[in-house]
């Protein structure tokens, strides 16, 4: 049959151009992985094959041996590494080929820093294994026709890396992939069979399909003393043999398996050039049976925020593959894990529509998350060092988590972090813990009536009246948009004053997670910047008369500011959460805070505001001085400066900013008069 000419030159994306060049120039070092991609690829064409065939076993083409080969030819300078998985047709040779079919390019374009150690890792996480090949081959070409196809509907694809590809039609009997590398010059180790050998028994024993290489030819025997040597076989017999192990990693006991193997099973199917962090392998035998080999990353991807960014597990029944990227198998903030789950008790014709309302896969799902929290707690208890680096990579991931699965709402506060007024600065280093056991205890008065208590009733009794005296009742925080924003906060005066700690939360996703979590271990948490502050018995008798008599003074001042200010706020109050600020702005105990808001307006979201109450600080110059204002006009700007003020302390943005400038610049003429 003949073929119709179809061959084109095309030109390659930009950003495979650019990645061809990092690719060659980051990865010299460690130009051996080059195999274990193509490799990888190979395999994950047979499964995706075996999981289509299910439903249509016409796809096999009476070839059922799945396989990889891999001929070393040396006279040509060559490298094949052929399989018998699903293909591609055409048009999936040009968009996986001469593209990166990913969302996300353009940031992980950027996110390159020009380091060739660092960059080498970045590429690796964007997992464009098949570009590897251009480490040790000035050309690349691949001969591949999609299962289930004509033999005239075969692709060949050819390039040099140089920023172009040829692409034509070609006729091929058999299906799969085949790809052939043309060695540069200085890369002929790897011609050497035993080298290939090596390096498939180092990166890809653990494939589940069998590798075959051509068998070594044995050396005849010497004959014996007295006897003829043997004729020369008039052909040459050609005969293959399998060089890995073929078997499922992930079947194997636990004891059997040694560290390196694992880590090169979490690259295959990673697309990762680094170890994983942590590991969890367990075989669940009950209802329901499976076995789970999970991998939590030692990086987050460039795109892990990215929408339309494909995750999950790879899911196997019985030890087929079915489907990749199981989003089911694991919830969304868990979407860093990797691994594989293999289960006993689903179909193999499963769809994604029967997972939809599986209990198996509910079960699996559940039993899952529960390994994976518990790992990363243990890690959080005996490496604490390797906790932080995780949390550094997918912390604000993790937050999601109360929002998302409130079965473990409380597994998963345990393992946040945050940043806190114990230490100021912007490291996410305070637990939900730490900060109980750090907790004010009842002040000095409370303490006084103890000993009090103490004297008449004995020790023991002593303590328990003290706990029930008070302490702190809550577990407070702050949100801004920035750290610096929720470190400088006016809203945090007062707590500074008494020494009570506040969580600094400057994360978009913190607003979420506090949304979500309104207590831990039975304690609320609180916003320092929401209703009326109630500091209990954290507050001295002293303190509270001084703000009932400051009510009592400041009750006409009140009322003017509250006709100046009219409808732009909910309330005009005293505050005694400021000590040097002159005021501030509150949420309503039941309104949306003032940071998310903020947030959701910048989403292009319409938000309904709310008003805010104007809390106002007596014992501040500022404050006092207004107080004895008698001419109306200059009273009316001075508030609304102290309004406009409060507003940018928290991040706000002014609706006129140039009359606030105005004010201001007439109230500074005035004073200077």
């Amino acid at each position: 049959m003949t073929v119709e000419a179809q061959k084109e030159t095309l030109g390659f994306q930009t950003e495979v151009s650019q990645l061809l060049k990092l690719m060659i120039h980051s990865l010299y070092s460690n130009k051996e992985i080059f195999l274990r991609e193509l490799i990888s690829n190979a395999s994950d064409a047979i499964d995706k094959l075996r999981f289509e065939a299910i439903s249509e076993s016409k796809l096999y083409e009476d070839d059922t041996e799945l396989k990889i080969i891999i001929d070393v030819d040396k006279d040509a300078r060559t490298i094949t590494i052929s399989d018998n998985g699903i293909g591609m047709s055409r048009d999936d040779v040009v968009s996986n080929i001469g593209t990166i079919a990913k969302s996300g390019t353009k940031e992980f374009m950027e996110s390159l820093t020009g380091d060739q150690k660092k960059d080498a890792h970045i590429i690796g996480q964007f997992g464009v294994g098949f570009y590897s090949a251009f480490i040790v081959a000035d050309k690349v070409t691949l001969r591949t026709r999609h299962a289930g196809t004509g033999i005239e509907h075969a692709v060949q694809w050819e390039s040099s890396g140089e920023g172009d590809f040829s692409i034509e039609t070609i006729e091929k009997a058999s299906r799969g992939t085949e790809v052939t590398l043309h060695l540069r010059e200085e890369d002929d180790e790897f011609l050497e069979t035993f080298r290939i050998r090596n390096i498939i028994k180092t990166y890809s024993d653990h494939i589940t399909v069998p590798i075959e290489m051509l068998k070594d030819p044995e050396p005849p025997m010497p004959p014996a003393e007295g006897e003829e040597a043997p004729e020369e076989p008039a052909e040459t017999v050609i005969e293959y043999e399998t060089v890995n192990s073929a078997s499922a990693l992930w079947t194997r006991p636990k004891s059997e398996i040694k560290d390196d193997e694992y880590n090169e099973f979490y690259k295959h199917i990673a697309h990762d050039f680094e170890d994983p962090l942590t590991r969890m392998h367990n075989q669940v035998e009950g209802k329901y049976e499976y076995t789970s080999l999970l991998f939590i990353p030692q990086r987050a991807p460039f795109d892990l925020w990215d929408r339309d960014r494909k995750h999950g597990i790879k899911l196997y029944v019985r030890r087929v593959f079915i489907m990749d990227e199981t989003e089911k198998l694991m919830p969304n903030y868990l979407r860093f894990v990797r691994g594989i789950i293999d289960s006993n008790d689903l179909p193999l014709n499963v769809s994604r529509e029967i997972l939809q309302g599986s209990k198996v896969l509910d079960s699996i799902r559940s039993g899952s998350v529960k390994k994976v929290l518990a790992e990363l707690q243990k890690l959080a208890n005996n490496k604490p060092e390797d906790y932080a680096k995780f949390w550094k990579e997918f912390g604000r991931v993790i937050k999601e988590g109360p929002g998302e699965d409130f079965s473990n709402r409380e597994k998963i506060a345990k393992l946040c972090r945050f940043a806190s007024t114990d230490k100021d600065t912007d490291e996410q280093v305070v637990s939900l813990d730490d900060y109980i056991s750090r907790m004010k205890k009842a002040d000095e008065d409370a303490k006084a009536d103890g000993a009090d208590v103490e004297a008449k009733e004995g020790d023991d009794k002593a303590e328990e009246k003290t706990e029930e005296k008070g302490g702190q009742k809550a577990i407070y925080y702050i949100t801004a948009d920035s750290f610096a924003a929720a470190k400088s906060s006016p809203h945090l005066e007062i707590f500074r004053k008494k020494g009570i700690e506040v969580l600094l939360l400057s994360d978009r996703v913190d607003e979420f997670l506090m949304s979500s979590l309104p207590d831990y271990d039975g304690i609320p948490l609180k916003s320092i910047a929401r209703g009326e502050l109630d500091l209990g018995d954290l507050e001295d008798e002293e303190d509270k008369k001084v703000q009932e008599k400051a009510e009592e003074e400041f009750k006409d001042f009140v009322t003017k500011v509250k006709d100046v200010m009219g409808e732009e706020v909910k309330e005009v109050r005293l505050t005694h959460r400021l000590t040097g600020s002159p005021a501030c702005l509150v949420t309503g105990d039941h309104d949306m805070s003032a940071n998310l808001e903020r947030m959701l307006k910048q989403a292009g979201q319409d938000v309904m505001g709310h008003k805010p109450i104007f809390e106002i600080n007596p014992t501040h110059p500022l404050v006092t001085r207004l107080k004895t204002e008698e001419n109306s006009d200059r009273f009316s700007d001075w508030v609304k400066i102290l309004f406009d003020q409060a507003l940018l302390s928290e991040g706000g943005q002014l609706e006129d900013p140039a009359t606030f400038v105005q004010r201001l610049n007439k109230m500074l003429l005035e004073l200077s008069n």
